[in-house]
């Protein structure tokens, strides 16, 4: 197989990580624990590589390389630049959180290069081979982070549940994509797509393939009734990991979803559309109901993020270019406020205290008024309460699907929307009108009082001012797909 220079150059970003991740991991190895700040700074500066040479290789056209397997698009250019902020944003949000559990550690940085990586790659995947080395390159680093805490028992019984269900889920995915393969004659999604259009398949054969491919892809989102691992794992896991799952994960799931559905097997949409349909009301349902009943904070939100996960299905289950720009607002946003969800609870922790549980925000307001209302601002935008972000992403979802045909589909996302701001403003009640129960003085570092700050601002602008934000994610869909 003989690679052109036109067959590197959409992957320089990636050969870029590659690299640096080899290298920080040499240069790891020579430093103290008192130089590991070296570390973290190298990360970020790859982050910033990276975001260059992709702004510098994107030419808005689609461009394929390495035979037809990996593709550079204005959606993948899109997704990857958020990657790159919202991973950046993961590491300043961590540092102290990591540093006063003995976690600031060489490892620590490369496993989330590494799986950040292969995010890269399953964004710019164009054939479900390349789909799954992305998936498989994130899943086994993930793995290895959840459990990075060795004396936790918690965090090893959290990585242990992750490594068996996530290997279960693989296993499905890849039988799923087998039995596509075996039907059509390729693994290309072009090509896939072209097999299907001309009716040539055994349609059989495809529809047993989907079963086992949405079953796949529902696990990696957390959607119902696939999300038995998600609310263990979110609590077990360190918050700086959980904070990464719950962020940059959920960007790279979003492009394996509209890779294989939206592109590759769109012709089948009628058949995928009624498994979404199920999953997206039974995500709403038990992520909201559930939620209701949680005392750790770090659960609940996880149980909140497979509700946001029935919304997400609900856009991409509208199944035209709306449907997808919706979902793709959705997720984009969403990741923007989870970072600020997850950020406040590493902001109120401390050596020895994990302020995790829902009673640790009790009179926030009186410790500290500007970190309660921004917390204030998130959850608002969890909830979708105007003029936050949050309400505006629903209501592209639920515009998207009226206009689909599925208006009782929006009344039922309508009414668990409002069940789930029940424990929305719990959150905000226990900040304002319940007295501090932790009196601890709240003073994080100076980056991280203005990342945190300008979060919760970006959520509260992005609400008043939608339409930038919006316009771009319609046209990379419509210059992609």
């Amino acid at each position: 197989m003989n690679l052109a220079f036109t067959d590197v150059l959409p992957l320089l970003p990636e050969i870029f990580l590659l690299a640096a991740v080899s290298l920080i991991l040499l240069i790891d190895l020579f430093l103290s624990d008192e130089q590991r700040f070296i570390t973290y700074i190298l990360s970020l500066l790859t982050l910033l590589g990276c975001g260059w040479l992709t702004l510098t290789t994107a030419t808005g056209v689609p461009t394929y390389a390495m035979h037809g397997m990996f593709i550079d698009d204005l959606l993948s250019d899109t997704l990857k630049l958020m990657l790159y902020f919202v991973v950046a944003v993961v590491l300043v949000y961590s540092r102290s959180y990591i540093h006063a559990r003995g976690m600031f550690q060489g490892e620590f940085f490369v496993l989330v290069l590494f799986a950040t990586l292969g995010m890269m790659v399953m964004i710019s995947a164009s054939s479900l081979l390349t789909l799954y080395m992305g998936l498989e390159l994130m899943s086994l680093s993930l793995y290895a982070l959840v459990a990075l805490q060795r004396d936790s028992a918690v965090s090893s019984e959290a990585a242990m549940k992750y490594f068996v269900l996530g290997a279960l889920a693989s296993g499905m995915l890849l039988y799923g994509m087998s039995m596509i393969y075996g039907a059509t004659g390729s693994l290309d999604i072009t090509r896939i797509a072209t097999v299907l259009q001309a009716g040539v398949a055994n349609n059989t054969v495809l529809v047993f393939g989907l079963v086992f491919i949405i079953a796949g892809l529902a696990f990696k989102l957390g959607a119902a009734p696939f999300h038995m691992w998600l609310p263990d794992v979110y609590q077990g896991a360190p918050t700086a990991v959980t904070l990464f799952i719950a962020t940059a994960t959920k960007i790279a799931a979003f492009a394996f979803v509209l890779r294989i559905l939206a592109q590759g097997l769109q012709s089948m949409s009628p058949d995928w559309q009624q498994m979404m349909i199920i999953m997206a009301v039974l995500s709403m349902a038990i992520g909201n109901i559930t939620a209701i009943a949680q005392t750790n904070f770090k659960r609940m939100l996880a149980y909140s993020t497979i509700s946001h996960m029935g919304f997400l299905l609900l856009g991409l289950l509208a199944g035209d270019i709306n449907g997808y720009s919706a979902a793709m607002f959705y997720i984009v946003t969403y990741t923007i406020t989870g970072l600020g969800a997850f950020g406040m609870i590493m902001l109120l922790s401390r050596k020895g205290f994990e302020a995790d549980n829902l009673e640790d925000l009790k009179g926030l307001n009186q410790r500290h008024p500007w970190y309660a209302f921004m917390m204030l601002i998130i959850m608002f935008s969890l909830a979708g309460v105007p003029p936050t972000v949050g309400f505006y992403a629903k209501l592209s979802v639920l515009q998207a699907v009226v206009n689909a045909g599925y208006t009782w589909l929006a009344v039922i996302a309508v009414i668990f929307s409002l069940i789930g701001a029940f424990y929305y403003l719990r959150v905000v009640r226990l900040m304002y009108f319940d007295k501090a129960t932790d009196t601890h003085v709240i003073k994080p570092e100076g980056d991280v009082a203005f990342l945190m700050s300008a979060n919760g601002l970006g959520v509260l602008a992005l609400g008043i001012l939608p339409q930038p934000l919006m316009a771009l994610c319609a046209y990379a869909i419509q210059q992609s797909l």
